[in-house]
């Protein structure tokens, strides 16, 4: 048992590593777009709406099939070579068709989207997604197959690839090209502008299939009907979820180019996607603790039903992830350089964003409840009605108030999904949470937030220590209260005799 534990631990830790160092290495990305590609010429609020289509169009294309592969793969009735390349087939020949599809109605898709002037960019973006999508299996067989080391080494190497074709792209041969445009233009067209990003991603993905070759070949494929039928059934559920859950995160970003009827829609879509950016930090940092966290309290809990474990685990997130909020909050002056100047107007959404991301973990936590029941129904449901609050916001407000009525919209429904999963999970699985503690540290970071933001400081060294000094407050507190410097690791040692 512990060994088992131990390799899970160590896989977990690989796993969550890559996608920590990825999604940061991806994350260098945006200061080269928003300074490269200015706010005025839209390109960036581009980028933002199509990339959030090809998030959407990732949970569609896969429709479940990860989970389900995994589920198929490790029953003892069932042939896992066969569960793999029928789930591959299954995959491969809808990712085709998709593909087919929209570049047989491409110029129609792409008015449709908006796009009418840029068929282009749906065209490759649509290969891209369904190579994306059809890669998700091999990938997933790498996992099956406890491969973390080449999974992690290949999502890495896809992104340094992404990173070192933008650098070429957007710093390299547009100065070359200045200097030499009979030659570089071989290779390199200025008017391309966004497009660049677009091509450089499908050259990426194509890659990987390249790069899973052994994955992909060299076995024989066997496809079972009925194994499908089955597989289907019980991927469905899992699909329905988990469109729910990527609007909660996209459909913001969707609607926006419909429903603000105004000139300026790329621009300000550009502003807010990048702005946003800037709150994503807390995303990497609730990750990286449900990473470090998740394994910590399985391993502790000998018993399946140990509630006040995750009682615990939910008042740490919500110190650990407050304090990230209050970290990023007290040095904008300093993260706000991660962006191009031209969209600093924008980063007035920043505190909304990131508190939504933190009801977003919290309510993954709650999600506890449902999944040790084997009612994850109730998750769709939840997870739906937040959907629909966040979009009915969005058509309703977006028209007067701009990309502000954006950022509420997510803050309010992930507000809704998280209050229902608190209040019912408490009829069908009651946990005891410490919201007396937990309603103290959201109190004393609402204080410390706006003194922080409301005093007038002129001089940014002076507003930086000042802020810093607001920050330290919250840490005092929660050393003296629950997190004792005795029991943080490296810390502890000097306490050692």
């Amino acid at each position: 048992m512990a060994a088992n534990l131990k390799s899970l631990a160590k896989d977990t830790a690989i796993y969550g590593l890559s996608s920590i160092i990825g999604r940061f290495l991806n994350y260098l990305l945006v200061p080269l777009y928003t300074i490269k590609i200015s706010a005025a010429s839209g390109g960036y609020g581009i980028i933002t709406n199509v990339y959030a289509y090809v998030a959407l169009l990732m949970v569609i294309l896969t429709y479940g099939m990860e989970t389900t592969f995994f589920r198929y793969a490790n029953k003892t009735d069932e042939n896992p070579n066969k569960v793999y390349t029928t789930t591959l087939i299954s995959v491969g020949f809808t990712s085709l068709l998709f593909i087919l599809l929209v570049l047989g109605f491409l110029p129609t898709v792409a008015g449709l989207m908006g796009y009418a002037q840029h068929p282009d960019y749906i065209g490759v973006m649509a290969v891209c997604v369904a190579i994306d999508a059809f890669t998700a299996i091999p990938f997933a067989y790498l996992r099956y197959k406890r491969r973390p080391v080449k999974f992690a080494s290949l999502k890495i190497l896809n992104i340094l690839m992404l990173i070192g074709l933008n650098l070429v792209y957007y710093i390299l041969l547009p100065s070359l090209y200045a200097k030499y445009p009979d030659t570089i233009g071989a290779i390199y067209d200025p008017s391309v502008g966004a497009g660049y990003v677009f091509y450089i991603n499908l050259f990426c993905s194509a890659f990987m299939i390249f790069a899973l070759y052994r994955e992909l070949f060299g076995f024989k494929y066997k496809f079972d009907w009925s194994l499908l039928k089955r597989m289907l059934s019980y991927s469905w559920p899992i699909l329905v979820l988990g469109i729910a859950g990527i609007l909660n995160q996209t459909a913001d970003k969707i609607l926006f180019r419909f429903v603000y009827k105004r000139p300026d829609v790329d621009t300000q879509l550009g502003i807010y996607g990048a702005a946003s950016k800037i709150a994503m930090i807390m995303a990497m940092i609730t990750q990286a603790f449900r990473y470090a966290y998740e394994p910590f309290v399985f391993g502790k809990s000998q018993d399946k039903d140990n509630r006040a474990t995750y009682a615990k685990a939910m008042k740490f997130f919500v110190i650990f992830t407050l304090f990230a909020f209050l970290a990023v909050m007290a040095y904008m002056d300093i993260l706000k350089h991660i962006i191009g100047r031209d969209y600093w107007e924008g980063l007035k959404v920043v505190p909304i964003v990131m508190a939504a991301e933190i009801m977003m973990g919290i309510y993954f936590n709650l999600s506890f409840w449902y999944k040790l029941i084997d009612k994850t129904i109730w998750g769709a449901y939840f997870s739906g009605i937040g959907c629909f609050v966040l979009i009915c916001v969005n058509i309703i407000f977006v028209p007067y108030f701009g990309y502000m009525a954006c950022a509420w919209a997510g803050f309010i429904g992930y507000a809704t999904a998280m209050l229902f999963s608190y209040f019912v999970g408490q009829r069908q699985y009651p946990i005891n949470y410490p919201l007396k503690s937990i309603f103290v540290y959201i109190i004393l970071a609402g204080i410390l937030f706006a003194a922080g933001q409301l005093t007038p400081i002129h001089n940014v060294w002076l507003r930086l220590i000042y802020r810093t000094v607001l920050l330290a407050i919250f840490v005092a507190y929660m050393v003296r209260h629950d997190i004792p410097l005795r029991e943080i690791p490296v810390i502890n040692r000097c306490f050692k005799k």
